[in-house]
């Protein structure tokens, strides 16, 4: 791009040495490769976490570096958080004011009581000095982070992540990673797009897209879950010589092998409630066209013998609309509630006939 700009120059420039024609044009400028974000491993961040937790040099810096990774701030945002940044709002417990940063905006993060435990430890701490002149606005500012008699400064946060990193065993960490971690951890969650965009403060669903494409826990359990039945797809079929009977071809399907021993309402995978069972489906793959097909088909009847089976369903319509909705798949969502207007339709007909 440089060498454009230059050539762009010395045409508008006369120069004699300016090439008659353009020669550079913007597909010809290679593209910069896209990193993902770099986060720490789960037994990393751990070890990480502990090193800054104990025995901290320098006590105010261990703290910032610890609220950074509560709540996934900038250094510069975490750097210019006020001593009443805290905000306890009725019935919505306590959030954390962070102020306008690099893209110019302000935004409310919810704080858990581990974190809010890290605000009133990092009020203890900090020098009770004098207000000192804010660098975006000039008025004099009670800032969260003053130490003798300063702000804390980049450099000394720096000096503890280095010292905690040494003392765990651990690599080279930057506190921006402190943030990716964070980011990745409400990823492997399940938050929405639209939730990760505000607590980060992204301006783009561009820019928190990033994150979605990180390896997480949903992709291994989706992985490990088509290897299992793959398996044991092989182990169940039939002997090519000698046949295998009832039993041939059968897949074995353990529950816990697909939720993880849990609910499987609260997976975070793409869920459908069908009369005799339920399906789970990664994210990835979408809505199925197939999902509940027999309930909207002209040709299906039932009825009153049915009616508590239908009832448990709509039941777990509603609740998996809420869920869907949570996490920000719309799609899912109203394909849930196409459900439980059908299934309303058919509880009617079948309380009437009954």
């Amino acid at each position: 791009m440089t060498i454009a700009a230059f050539l762009n120059d010395i045409t508008e420039w006369d120069w004699d040495a300016a090439p008659p024609r353009k020669i550079l044009f913007r597909d010809d400028v290679p593209r910069l490769p896209k990193v993902l974000p770099r986060y720490l491993p789960v037994d990393t961040d751990r070890r990480l976490t502990k090193a800054l937790t104990e025995h901290p040099e320098n006590e105010l810096a261990a703290l910032a570096l610890r609220l950074q990774r509560a709540c996934g701030l900038r250094i510069g945002e975490l750097l210019d958080l006020e001593l009443d940044c805290v905000h306890e709002i009725d019935g919505n417990g306590a959030w954390l004011k962070v102020p306008l940063g690099k893209l110019d905006s302000e935004r409310m993060v919810p704080l858990d009581r581990e974190t809010l435990d890290i605000v009133d430890r990092i009020i203890r701490v900090r020098d009770h000095g004098r207000a000192l002149p804010h660098p975006r606005y000039g008025r004099p500012a009670q800032f969260l982070f003053t130490y003798h008699g300063r702000r804390l400064s980049t450099e000394g946060m720096r000096r503890e992540l280095d010292r905690a990193s040494h003392t765990a065993g651990l690599g080279h960490i930057t506190s921006h990673q402190l943030r990716h971690t964070y980011a990745t951890a409400l990823v492997n969650a399940g938050v929405s797009l639209q939730s990760l965009m505000t607590l980060l403060g992204h301006a783009s669903a561009e820019m928190s897209l990033r994150y979605g494409r990180l390896f997480d826990t949903t992709v291994r359990t989706e992985y490990e879950r088509a290897l299992e039945l793959a398996k044991n797809h092989v182990s169940a079929g039939s002997d090519p010589i000698s046949g295998g009977g009832a039993e041939a071809g059968r897949i074995r399907l353990p529950l816990t092998d697909i939720t993880g021993g849990k609910d499987w309402r609260t997976t975070p995978l793409l869920k459908s409630r069908m009369a005799g069972g339920f399906c789970l489906r990664a994210t990835a793959q979408g809505a199925c066209s197939y999902a509940n097909i027999c309930e909207h088909c002209p040709s299906y009847r039932t009825d009153a013998t049915s009616l508590p089976i239908l009832a448990a369903q709509r039941v777990d319509a509603d609740a998996l609309a809420r869920d869907a909705e949570q996490r920000g798949w719309i799609d899912e969502a109203k394909r849930h509630h196409d459900l439980i207007k059908r299934l309303d339709a058919l509880i009617t007909e079948a309380e009437a006939a009954g």
